[in-house]
């Protein structure tokens, strides 16, 4: 599972931040990144290594070539990660309209 410190740490990079994003829009080998990218292709994978391994990205062989894409197991971490804070804040705001319900009532 993602430790989601770390994960978050890693995206804290904005050209790791930055691959990720490209990687949303669907899988990619790495020269394919580096060609959207102002780094070299040897910095986009030792970028792609750090996500590989707080669990952000996964790996496939076509061919010669890795291709990469985000692994859903790592974001689904951040992601319930985020939403204690959302379904905290719902808690919080139907309590509010509940308290000053009755009140105007």
């Amino acid at each position: 599972m993602t430790n989601v410190a770390t994960a978050l740490s890693a995206l804290g990079d904005p050209t790791r931040r930055r691959i990720f994003e490209l990687l949303a829009e669907g899988p990619r080998p790495v020269g394919a990144l580096a060609a959207l990218l102002p780094v070299s292709r040897p910095a986009v994978s030792q970028h792609l290594q750090v996500l590989k391994s707080v669990g952000l990205v996964r790996d496939h062989a076509d061919g010669a070539r890795r291709v990469y894409q985000i692994d859903p197991a790592g974001l689904g971490a951040i992601r319930a990660w985020l939403d204690q804070f959302w379904d905290r804040a719902l808690a919080d705001f139907k309590a509010e309209v509940e308290s000053t319900g009755e009140h105007q009532e």
